[in-house]
């Protein structure tokens, strides 16, 4: 009986394999009407979104051979679409880097994902829309806890609705206050920026989204327009303390990027303190350079006001 339920299991996976497949449709001979295969364009997405790489951290991610990265990297590099430099941190390596080019050719395949994915999902009502994406985040979060990953606490992500900006004023009052002693006139700041984001919310600029589990809201954050040409700002970024360590914080910024992007900004920029000590480092990790820094005595309490950009 053990041995029969056993194999109705693996029978039952393998079957989900190919009716996934199938719907997102990576058995098509050329992906997304184009000439590169899945792997080759996820090395293309590994390096559009997360920049320069070590061959070796692709390698990992990806779960490829060395030797067949390096020949996919060679077909690049004679096309124009990759290019190799030197890294700052260690003049003996190499990293991999997506060219002008490279990237030219890639964003139009971005959009053309994105649509696909938007018609599936336009199939179903906002109800079914969550369902669907709760269940692809609980397979990911089981097959990941047993590696050790860092998505082992599966989450939503979805755009902001009504409600929600009340939550974010609120949440960013209260934890504040909790973990930093800051007084209520960061409270009266943030409901500021929510309400003039709606009031000028501009779809295809502007974007905010909020994490839920189980249900519950866990974190949030924004892209919102700025007076200059081609600068985005990422705002209201927040993380619950029962998600921290789960990578959510991280998810949402690359959320933000992605965004950006396809918007068509060219910088994104964001203001924080020297005491968010967590958040600094996922923008670090990011790419994000400091370009600005104030002392000042704000929210009853004495801080340094950071400005950090990032080239998208």
């Amino acid at each position: 009986m053990m041995t029969s339920l056993h194999d109705d299991r693996i029978a039952a996976v393998r079957g989900f394999n190919r009716f996934f497949t199938r719907h997102i449709g990576v058995l098509r001979e050329g992906l997304l009407q184009s000439d590169f295969t899945l792997t080759e364009l996820r090395i293309l997405y590994e390096l559009a979104h997360h920049g320069d790489q070590q061959p070796a951290a692709l390698c990992r991610e990806l779960g490829l051979d060395r030797g067949y990265l390096s020949r996919i990297v060679s077909q690049f590099e004679a096309a124009g679409l990759v290019s190799k430099v030197d890294s700052a941190t260690d003049g003996r390596a190499k990293l991999l880097r997506l060219t002008t080019h490279g990237r030219a050719i890639y964003e139009p395949l971005d959009r053309r994902s994105r649509e696909e994915v938007g018609d599936m999902l336009a199939r179903f009502d906002e109800t079914d829309q969550l369902r669907l994406l709760d269940a692809m985040n609980t397979i990911r979060g089981l097959l990941d806890n047993q590696g050790g990953m860092k998505f082992a606490q599966p989450f939503v992500v979805r755009p902001f609705r009504p409600g929600d900006m009340a939550w974010i004023t609120r949440r960013h009052g209260e934890l504040y206050a909790t973990q930093q002693g800051w007084d209520s006139s960061f409270e009266t700041l943030v409901g500021q920026i929510c309400t003039d984001f709606e009031r000028n919310f501009d779809p295809a600029r502007e974007q905010c989204w909020i994490a839920e589990r189980a249900g519950e809201r866990i974190g949030s954050i924004a892209v919102a327009r700025s007076a200059e040409d081609g600068v985005a700002k990422l705002r209201l970024l927040l993380v619950e303390e029962q998600a921290r360590g789960s990578g959510l914080g991280s998810h949402l910024v690359d959320v933000c990027h992605q965004f950006a992007r396809t918007a068509g900004y060219t910088t994104m920029r964001l203001w924080t303190t020297d005491q968010q000590k967590e958040a600094r480092h996922i923008y670090q990790s990011k790419g994000y350079r400091l370009v600005a820094e104030e002392p000042v005595h704000a929210f009853g309490k004495d801080m340094v006001n950071e400005t950090w950009e990032l080239d998208l």
